[in-house]
């Protein structure tokens, strides 16, 4: 007879709504952190009728079944890092908001640990358009998700993303940080300014971590490829995973871009238009993503 060898990894919490398809979503997100290492949970806040073609139907969960699941998940474990992506409605964000609110703040860290509430690492993916170009947010919900960046440790919005909430074009070291401001002003700690969609003449992709200390920029060669579906998400939740197995922020973001590149780089030929791959090995080793 052989005994069980229990393992402790870390754990992470995707509050978001699922893809049918499987590419983005809380899929993505429970594959990501499973491919990082990370024991993965979710809050479901909606259900998408999905694939890579486009979205075909949403339907948004009751605020009481989102409030029981999150609750269920607090009571149970030790979350090390919660993720929050498409949340579809100003209700749903209000009561997400109002589920992370019970928070005690010290004058070392505005975030700490508390048995109502939630005080760990918040990554904060603004959902509002699908990569098919499909609305994910209701017109009426922004200035809702706005209030929620008060949680975040990092926000992570792509270009269109940031011109929407704060009418800047992320294209410039003086654009970012006009809208880092504004979601300074807000209550996050840092932004990532993700650069897949600003066009660069050196054929690159920055991706901007601004905190109120300084930037720091990740620069790659730009793959050149529409299979992005996925990607967004991917990245949120490759981060969480990493903060959630301790890492610094900077260094969460630099391995969390590191995997959502190779990701995209070996895309899987699913469906009609493909997606990121979550089953892809570490470029250059035989190693998992995992495994630092």
């Amino acid at each position: 007879m052989t005994d069980p060898d229990p393992q402790t990894p870390p754990y992470a919490l995707t509050i978001a709504s699922s893809d049918s398809g499987g590419g983005a979503g809380i899929q993505a997100d429970l594959k990501t952190m499973t491919r990082l290492g990370v024991y993965g949970g979710s809050v479901v806040v909606g259900v998408t009728a999905q694939n890579t073609a486009g979205v075909r139907s949403t339907h948004v969960l009751p605020t009481e079944e989102i409030r029981a699941q999150f609750e269920a998940v607090r009571e149970d474990f030790d979350v090390g890092a919660v993720k929050l992506g498409m949340l579809a409605t100003a209700e749903a964000i209000e009561t997400v908001d109002d589920c992370l609110d019970s928070v005690e703040e010290t004058s070392t860290s505005r975030r700490t640990q508390s048995v109502d509430g939630y005080g760990g690492p918040v990554v904060v993916d603004p959902v509002m358009v699908a990569t098919s170009g499909d609305r994910l947010l209701e017109a009426d919900a922004v200035d809702a998700y706005r209030d929620l960046f008060a949680h975040a440790t990092l926000v992570t919005p792509n270009a269109d993303e940031t011109e929407e909430l704060t009418g800047e074009w992320p294209d410039s070291e003086h654009s970012r940080t006009a809208a880092a401001d504004r979601f300074f002003q807000w209550g996050a700690d840092a932004v990532l300014f993700k650069g897949g969609h600003v066009e660069d003449a050196d054929g690159e992709v920055r991706d901007v971590l601004v905190t109120p200390d300084g930037a720091e920029t990740f620069a790659s060669e730009r793959i050149e490829t529409d299979v992005t579906h996925g990607s967004g998400c991917t990245l949120a939740s490759a981060i969480a995973a990493r903060l959630a197995r301790g890492d610094a922020l900077p260094t969460a973001v630099e391995r969390g871009i590191a995997f959502t590149r190779a990701a995209i780089a070996s895309p899987a030929a699913v469906g009609e238009n493909g997606s990121v791959n979550h089953l892809v090995e570490r470029e250059g080793t035989v190693g998992e993503f995992g495994d630092e």
